[in-house]
């Protein structure tokens, strides 16, 4: 895809695509040329299915995966529903014949790009690399034994797929807060052919040891930009607003500005929590003390 040298400081507001391969670190140099061969066989078969050229988008190859942007004349639609069908459906025949599948996870962003002569940059692009390496992904392949997952941003989901359309189903992705390098964002995860991602299925985080890759679950402290906090991804509402149980040990705050459903509430001790209850007959509640210590 070329470009005038016109054009090299000026912002492109574009579809990012990020595609990574699972435990990329794991393939051995003379499985890794086969494994490239996928990936791009896969998506290339999927461009053309979907009647996108890809000669259109800009492609950058990433040694375990392959950055591409999408230039806004091709419907960002196509690309969230068609070719994201297209991928699972490719990727599905390739693992027919593998006694190893390959794993995917794609992450998409749109937002301002910048291309030059060595590729593309900008936060965009930043972006959309941080949420396909983000730990949550790599977790859900596990924890669903699943061969794909798509993230999309914040902003993606609200303003694209949360509308729905032709093979987007809205009600599939779940949300997720993740800590990434450039700070707290939202990410929006799918499991192409499967239910809504269940978060409270994923293992405890560890570290990543042995490299970025590894699928590690050990103990110890979390990577930077892992894509969760103590343990795992914190659960948002629809609105992005963290959902995940509050852990201060105070029954006021857990309860505080929640009219409906059950109350949560975490305690360092000793802790009853009676509401709108109704009682026909005496009712003892809490620890019973002997007398001889109530007296002390």
């Amino acid at each position: 895809m070329e470009h005038d040298a016109s054009d090299a400081g000026e912002a492109r507001y574009e579809l990012v695509i990020s595609v990574d391969a699972r435990r990329s670190g794991q393939y051995g140099d003379a499985e890794k040329p086969r494994m490239r061969e996928r990936i791009y066989r896969i998506l290339d078969t999927a461009f053309a299915q979907a009647g996108v050229d890809r000669r259109a988008l800009y492609t950058g190859d990433r040694g375990d995966g392959v950055l591409m942007a999408v230039p806004g004349r091709i419907a960002v639609t196509r690309l969230l529903g068609l070719w994201m069908v297209e991928v699972h459906e490719s990727l599905r025949e390739e693992n027919s014949s593998l006694r190893v599948p390959l794993g995917l996870r794609i992450a998409m962003h749109v937002g301002p790009v910048r291309h030059d002569s060595n590729g593309i940059n900008g936060r965009a692009v930043d972006l959309a690399c941080r949420l396909a390496d983000a730990d949550v992904g790599r977790r859900l392949l596990d924890a669903e034994g699943a061969d794909l997952v798509l993230v999309v941003s914040g902003s993606l989901y609200h303003d694209v797929v949360s509308a729905g359309g032709k093979f987007i189903l809205p009600e599939r992705f779940a949300p997720a807060e993740l800590d990434l390098k450039e700070g707290e964002f939202t990410g929006w995860f799918h499991l192409p052919g499967r239910a809504r991602p269940d978060f409270s299925r994923l293992a405890p985080q560890g570290p990543a040891e042995g490299g970025e890759d590894s699928g590690s679950s050990g103990g110890g402290p979390l990577p930077e930009g892992s894509g969760g906090k103590g343990g795992g991804p914190r659960p948002v509402d629809a609105e992005g607003r963290d959902d995940s149980p509050l852990d201060e040990g105070d029954p006021a705050a857990a309860d505080e500005g929640r009219d409906d459903g059950p109350a949560r509430y975490v305690a360092g001790g000793d802790l009853s929590v009676n509401r709108d209850n109704v009682y026909h007959q005496p009712v003892h509640i809490g620890r019973t003390v002997d007398s001889d210590r109530r007296k002390g």
